[in-house]
């Protein structure tokens, strides 16, 4: 998986955030984001799926809108981040805010070819009230999305930065393994978690008939790191934004950063292997 928000934050690192407009800003991004999924790197040999936003969805590339294109030119399969960002922080973690136009978001993946969602929360603490409430509501908001046919990825990050990693990754597991039992018969989700600090942690949910994958974030670990963390995690493959833009410039000329994209992708297809 391929996640755009690594290519946000690249834009947002060099500094162009404070020169030009928010729309220029967008453009910017977008034409960072063709420029790699031109790239005769990024194939569906290697890449199952791309995660966009919605305002990707509404360009195009090559003429063709965003998702329409990776999903008919590539075989590359298109997600759309529905969620609003995140409330405030309470019992250690910050929900989803409240998702008003879900149901217009929806109608716009299905016309767009878009195989299904993606929703991110973050946990900043091994607090069990507060890990259960965002497992909760990622689920809840999940089968609204099944009813319409799509594929949700719950995304309960846990901040790599926080001193009781390990304790909220087994809080989270614990509210993990029953929560998928509710999902009806035949319907899957898609977990996308942090790279955990106890390896497999996680890999007894690939078993779960109601969990299509798991993937892992690279969650502000730099690659090399992320890379190696996930070798550790058996049955669980990547799906690295920031991970997969590191060491990318806008402007590198053409046979470097096709050199630098291959080696990434290499790199992490590698270690989705195991």
């Amino acid at each position: 998986f391929q996640a755009e928000d690594g290519i946000r934050d690249l834009v947002r690192s060099r500094g162009l955030g404070d020169v030009y407009k928010r729309q220029d800003m967008y453009d910017l991004i977008h034409e960072m984001r063709t420029r790699i999924i031109k790239s005769n790197a990024f194939s569906s040999g290697r890449i199952l799926g791309a995660i966009l936003f919605e305002n990707t969805i509404q360009k195009k590339i090559d003429k063709i809108p965003s998702a329409i294109y990776l999903w008919e030119k590539l075989n590359v399969v298109p997600f759309l981040k529905v969620d609003k960002g995140l409330l405030s922080i309470e019992n250690q973690v910050q929900l989803l805010k409240p998702i008003d136009d879900l149901e217009a978001s929806l109608k716009l993946a299905k016309e767009n070819k878009v195989f299904g969602t993606k929703m991110r929360s973050v946990i900043n603490g091994a607090n069990e009230t507060g890990i259960k409430n965002i497992v909760d509501q990622q689920f809840d908001i999940a089968s609204e999305i099944l009813s319409y046919g799509l594929v949700p990825i719950i995304e309960p990050e846990v901040a790599i930065t926080i001193p009781d990693k390990k304790e909220a990754e087994d809080l989270l597991y614990d509210s993990l393994r029953s929560r998928p039992d509710r999902i009806r018969t035949k319907k899957q989700v898609i977990l996308k978690l942090s790279l955990p600090d106890q390896d497999n942690l996680y890999e007894p949910l690939t078993k779960h008939p109601n969990i299509l994958r798991i993937v892992a974030l690279s969650g502000g670990f730099k690659k090399n790191e992320a890379v190696d963390r996930l070798i550790r995690n058996k049955k669980i493959i990547a799906s690295f934004s920031r991970a997969l833009a590191e060491g990318l410039k806008r402007n590198d000329p053409k046979e470097q950063f096709e050199k630098q994209l291959e080696q990434t992708i290499q790199s992490i297809y590698e270690a989705s292997q195991t």
